[in-house]
């Protein structure tokens, strides 16, 4: 029975020995997890969302080109019979460009010519049988509409043999020759497309977006650079805005007209513009070091969520970089505070503490 006793009491004292080891390591377990827990909180700081008004500069790039174009082309088709003026080649209004070989045209002439004057000898019959009562009203009638008609004709077929030629529009170069001789020319194909190359008439065409397109205005002035003349600055003017978006990039098309001075400018030449607007703009400001994940335009920053514990990322629209600052133009309000140190370490799963 002692035996027993004694072996009885080394199991229990064995089994409490290993409980209270078991309760010291979930103890310990539970501090660490809770260590480890505030260890992985990122220190962030916070700053201020500001605004300032401005009136930034719109920078945009586009190609030279004349305000003073046409695309000329016969009135009706045929072959091409003489081509009169080659490619970069000057021209003034009313100069002969080209010409359509005639035969087919002449004959069409000639068949109006000749169906005129028939329905003119059928009129002078019918008249006179008209006045001796052997032709009734109703034939006078129909003998006078088919001259009139047949007149018609031939006017058609006389104004179409005038216009079997093209003459130029404008004072300009032909930066386009599209046709040659013997080639078939249908109504209306381009076969020449001339630009003016008066001083006043060089312009830059550039797209800009809605919020810029509403800033600018008529006079508005510009400074042109241009990749032909790197060492040069040219000044321009607004001189004509889109009413509408263009239905593939969705940007309002910009007219500047640029003097040229005493430099020398064709069609195509790359231009960078940079358009003041006499309105100014709101913009929210932020501290460069809060930007993340930047890309042009696109951009994004970590704001505090509403338990204060986490993070939410808000892409932003950057207008400007200011020094130290970020001009926004969309995507945050004023009244926000954004992470700006420990910003680079965050994730949206991220637990922040503040310092």
């Amino acid at each position: 029975m002692k035996i027993l006793h004694l072996f009885t009491s080394l199991v229990l004292a064995a089994a409490l020995w290993a409980c209270g080891t078991k309760a010291e390591e979930t103890a310990k377990t539970t501090t660490m997890a809770s260590t480890r827990s505030e260890d992985a909180a990122v220190p962030v700081k916070l700053a201020p969302v500001t605004s300032v008004v401005r009136s930034e500069p719109v920078v945009a790039s586009g190609l030279v080109s004349s305000s003073e174009e046409a695309r000329l082309s016969f009135k009706i088709g045929g072959i091409i019979n003489k081509v009169y003026v080659k490619e970069g080649q000057f021209v003034r209004k009313g100069q002969l460009l080209a010409t359509l070989d005639l035969t087919e045209i002449n004959a069409q002439v000639g068949q109006a010519q000749f169906a005129t004057d028939k329905a003119e000898r059928d009129l002078a019959r019918v008249k006179a049988l008209y006045a001796d009562t052997a032709a009734t009203l109703e034939q006078l009638q129909n003998a006078t509409t088919g001259t009139n008609l047949a007149k018609q004709s031939l006017t058609i077929a006389q104004f179409n043999r005038n216009y079997a030629q093209i003459h130029s529009t404008v004072d300009g170069t032909v930066t386009r020759k599209l046709m040659n001789e013997g080639e078939l020319a249908s109504v209306g194909a381009p076969v020449f497309m001339i630009s003016s190359n008066r001083q006043s008439d060089w312009v830059v065409r550039v797209g800009v977006s809605d919020k810029d397109w509403a800033r600018l205005k008529p006079g508005d002035r510009a400074t042109v650079m241009l990749d032909a003349y790197p060492d040069q600055t040219f000044t321009g003017t607004v001189s004509k805005l889109a009413q509408a978006a263009d239905p593939m990039n969705k940007l309002y098309e910009i007219e500047v007209r640029i003097n040229p001075g005493a430099a020398r400018f064709a069609p195509g030449l790359f231009a960078k513009v940079k358009l003041q607007p006499a309105q100014s703009r709101s913009y929210a400001v932020v501290p460069i070091e809060a930007i993340v994940e930047g890309n042009g335009k696109e951009a994004s920053v970590y704001v505090l969520a509403d338990d204060k514990k986490h993070v939410r990322k808000l892409p932003i629209q950057i207008g400007f970089i200011d020094g130290a600052t970020v001009l926004v133009t969309g995507g945050i309000a004023t009244n926000t505070a954004v992470v700006t140190a420990g910003s680079a370490y965050l994730t949206e799963n991220s637990t922040v503490t503040l310092h």
